[in-house]
């Protein structure tokens, strides 16, 4: 006999097999002998209240033993006689494009620009240790893409492109722990998730694929109205449809688009800081509870979004247990970004900190240029062409017009971080209070912050939102607004700038026939699943067309 139980319980009976089966011979009045296994279908935390409790679905076998993987399983057949599509980027949206292909009997061809996943490893610590930033290989460029060294967080907002729950099974199927099918805000890591990437790729390999590393698209191969496959800075030439996934950060891609006249246009992205607190400190928040979130909890995190001068203002990709880390992808620019191992234990918890910003908000917008080798503050528009003034070149490109802005930003970061790796930070009270500081606390970023004062070099209109925002969050979280905190600059890429025009049911662009844009870096998806999404449904409308 099978049983399915919904139960609310407190945190020590919740996350221990034992004490589970326990609540559950409470619950049913079942022997301890008859139950044969207990399997958690969701599991979630409430901490809205004072005392804390763990809302859990239970499938309970009574005399009887589970059947099968607790995860659904694909056949992928051989397609080395398949006929041939070019997938570019070996990001999610990529791979989850070339294991749909597969099942749908067509041979696909990866070319990712940077290395594989180990190998791009040793590139990521580099930037850490001697602040040397690959523009090919980093924290966005590699397999894997963006979400594979910087956090593995696999929920999504998004219900109505397809199915969450299909996207996690092909997870477990290649390696991911199938707690992923049941936590609310499942997460991989990243100590675990390459190992998951590199079991994918050999599913391509072995099933008569190919997957090309260090291998850059140069052009797209055009005739009249379509294209017919891909051009490459090494020279060769991979004919076939082409699946353009190139991840969020391919601003050459993006210009060479717009070049060409191949449909584009601006698109809204947020811009902020990682805000890093103790963890021990959003713990005690979170939990109500000065003793933070003891034995059987994990560790806590928080979701803030609120609406400031007639723009949101939210929290990004929490991460509980983490690390602040350099996601720039050319040696010109400071970006930062966030990760969790699968543990989640380190002493640290910071998210994104975020101010929506619409296309429209840029136009005739100045950036303050400042910072000690200048000698001098200097202004310039956001989409004027003013190359000179501080090394930051701009362009008048109305479709890039949002992504010239996130370049400014990223170059002014650097230079008033100390034109390294380094990062400009400033304690989270005092950028509210608009005071400098004087200095800073000890921060999992390890090349380092350098004191500044955000409030002044930084946007007024997004500094003069986080402001709002954050008095917000600390009167829904007493204590969140603190000095304890510390504010690290910037955030930019947490969305393409760019949307690569397609039409809506065929997946293809709106004018070039064979060109498919795909995932996050075409503006249709933002994170690890839902961009998995739009690769299988993008691989489902070119089979379609043959």
């Amino acid at each position: 006999m099978i049983k399915e139980l919904q139960l609310r319980i407190l945190p020590k009976e919740a996350f221990n097999e034992q004490s589970l089966r326990r609540v559950v011979c409470r619950e049913t009045g079942e022997n301890p002998e008859a139950i044969n296994a207990v399997r958690v279908l969701k599991r979630s935390v409430d901490a809205r209240q004072r005392t804390v409790y763990v809302n859990v679905s239970l499938r309970v076998f009574i005399n009887e033993e589970p059947a099968g993987n607790i995860y659904k399983t694909i056949e992928y057949k051989d397609v080395s006689g398949g006929k041939q599509v070019v997938v570019v980027g070996g990001g999610p949206g990529g791979l989850f494009a070339a294991l749909r292909l597969i099942e749908l009997g067509l041979r696909p061809v990866v070319i990712e620009r940077g290395k594989n996943v180990h190998e791009r490893k040793k590139d990521i610590a580099l930037i850490s240790r001697e602040h040397r930033v690959n523009p090919e290989s980093n924290y966005c460029f590699g397999e894997g893409g963006a979400g594979a060294y910087s956090d593995g967080k696999l929920y999504t907002r998004s219900k109505k492109r397809g199915s969450v729950e299909r996207i996690l099974h092909i997870f477990c199927q290649h390696g991911a722990a199938p707690a992923i099918l049941s936590d609310v805000h499942p997460h991989i890591g990243t100590d675990k998730l390459p190992r998951v990437i590199e079991n994918i790729r050999n599913r391509i390999l072995c099933s008569g694929g190919e997957v090309h590393f260090e291998t850059c698209m140069e052009s797209l191969i055009i005739k009249g109205d379509e294209a017919l496959g891909v051009n490459t800075r090494d020279g060769r030439l991979f004919m076939g449809p082409v699946i353009l996934a190139t991840g969020h950060s391919a601003r050459d891609v993006y210009r060479y688009l717009a070049m060409q006249n191949i449909a584009v246009e601006a698109k809204g992205i947020a811009v902020g800081v990682r805000l890093e607190h103790p963890q021990a400190l959003i713990d005690r928040i979170r939990y109500h509870d000065e003793n933070g979130r003891g034995e059987y909890l994990p560790a806590a995190e928080y979701s803030f979004v609120t609406q400031s001068a007639d723009r949101g203002v939210y929290s990004f990709c929490m991460c509980p247990g983490g690390f602040v880390v350099p996601a720039a992808t050319g040696p010109e620019e400071v970006v930062v970004n966030g990760m969790s191992p699968s543990n989640r234990s380190s002493q640290w918890a910071n998210s994104g900190m975020v101010v929506e910003i619409r296309p429209e908000d840029l136009r005739n917008r100045r950036l303050r240029i400042t910072g000690a080798d200048l000698g001098e503050t200097k202004e310039a528009l956001c989409t004027d062409s003013a190359s000179g003034v501080a090394n930051l070149p701009l362009s008048g490109s109305e479709s890039l017009h949002v992504m010239h802005f996130q370049e400014q930003l990223e170059r002014l970061c650097r230079i008033n971080g100390g034109m390294r790796q380094t990062a400009p930070a400033q304690r989270m009270a005092d950028f509210v209070r608009k005071c400098n500081s004087s200095e800073l606390p000890v921060s999992s970023y390890i090349p380092g912050l350098q004191a500044s004062p955000l409030h002044f070099w930084m946007p007024e209109f997004i500094t003069s939102r986080l402001r709002e925002g954050f008095r917000h969050f600390d009167k829904i979280s007493c204590g969140f607004l603190t000095n304890e905190a510390v504010m690290i600059g910037v955030e930019t890429r947490t969305s393409s700038p760019v949307r690569i025009l397609r039409d809506r049911e065929t997946m293809r662009h709106i004018t070039l026939k064979g060109l498919y844009p795909c995932g996050e870096g075409a503006g249709y998806a933002g994170g690890i699943v839902s961009a998995a999404i739009d690769g299988e449904r993008c691989a489902e409308c070119v089979a379609a067309s043959f």
